[in-house]
Parts: structure tokens; C-alpha cells; sequence
């Protein structure tokens, strides 16, 4: 083949591909007629469906471990509370101090030793939210007496947990301004 023709067969190629192509857009992508299904099945006449089995009851081992988690973050609130007092007295003195000084130091100590004595209740919140998860993703349908008895607790705790939040974030403003 000489350069010519070579050089002919370069110019002319991509018009030939061009040809090829299609301007009409592309092809739907839409369910076509074959694809769809039309079912006709029915149930047998007189054929009643079985109702689930109940779920069973929580276990005794969940049972007592969620009235050891109820009783940590009881426990750890009272600590709270036992705290609170002197935490709110320390932020008052510190009232109008200037930032860094002495009193101001002592309220933020004071402040830190209240969150501290929550994080038991906090803990005891998390591991509850643990367990209702995974009572959930077990039983995904329908929630289950052990998920009950799960989120029951779990609404005692998160009640002292919020409640002990409220007084840390009012303390902390108070300290703030």
C-alpha cells in the first residue's frame, strides 16, 4: 500500500465510523413489556394464614442487667446531687470574676467534678442504647418484649441524664458570662 492510500484510508476512516453512529438519543431504560411481572396466582380458598409465634419475654440475664444499668445511673445521679450543691455555691462566688482568677478556677474544678460523677449515668445510657439496637435489629418487624424492656430503662436513664445536663449547661452559662 503506498502513502496515498494510506493517507486516503486515514481521512476517510473516521468518517465511516461516524456513520455508524445514531442521533435518535439513547435507548429507554424503562421496564419493557416482557420484563414486567403480571401475576394471576391466588390463595387457596380457605387457607388461612398462620399467625406469628409471640416473641418471647426477655431473658432473666437481660432483666438483670438492665436493673444493674438502672441502678449505676441511679447511683451515679445521686453522686450528682450529693455535688450539685457545692458546684452551684462555687459558680455563684464565682459570679462576676474575672476569668482564670481564683474563684473562677474553683467553679471550673467544681463543674468538672459534676460531670464526672454523671459519666457512670452516661455510660450506663450508652450500653443501653447498645442493647436496644441490637434488640431492634433482631426482632426488625415487630418490637419485641426484651426491646420493651429495653427501651423502658433506657427512658429512666435518659430522663437523670438529661435532667443532669440541664443543671451542668446552667452552670456552665452562668460560669460563662
Amino acid at each position: 500500500m503506498n502513502r496515498a492510500t494510506a493517507r486516503l484510508l486515514l481521512v476517510l476512516a473516521p468518517l465511516a465510523l461516524a456513520a455508524c453512529s445514531s442521533t435518535d438519543g439513547y435507548p429507554s431504560l424503562a421496564p419493557r413489556a416482557g420484563e414486567r411481572i403480571a401475576g394471576s396466582a391466588k390463595p387457596v380458598p380457605g387457607a388461612e394464614q398462620a399467625e406469628a409465634p409471640p416473641l418471647p419475654p426477655p431473658s432473666a440475664d437481660l432483666v438483670a442487667r438492665l436493673g444493674g444499668l438502672v441502678s449505676a445511673a441511679q447511683e451515679a445521679d445521686r453522686r450528682f446531687q450529693a455535688r450539685q450543691a457545692e458546684a452551684a455555691s462555687m459558680v455563684a462566688r464565682a459570679d462576676g470574676s474575672a476569668t482564670a482568677s481564683d474563684q473562677w478556677a474553683s467553679a471550673q474544678i467544681a463543674l468538672g467534678k459534676l460531670e464526672t460523677s454523671r459519666s457512670a449515668a452516661v455510660a450506663a445510657l450508652a450500653e443501653l442504647d447498645g442493647l436496644y439496637a441490637d434488640a431492634r435489629v433482631s426482632a426488625p418487624v415487630e418490637v419485641s418484649p426484651a426491646a420493651e424492656a429495653i427501651a423502658e430503662a433506657r427512658a429512666r436513664v435518659s430522663d437523670l441524664v438529661a435532667r443532669e445536663n440541664a443543671v451542668i449547661a446552667g452552670l456552665s452559662a452562668r460560669l460563662a458570662s
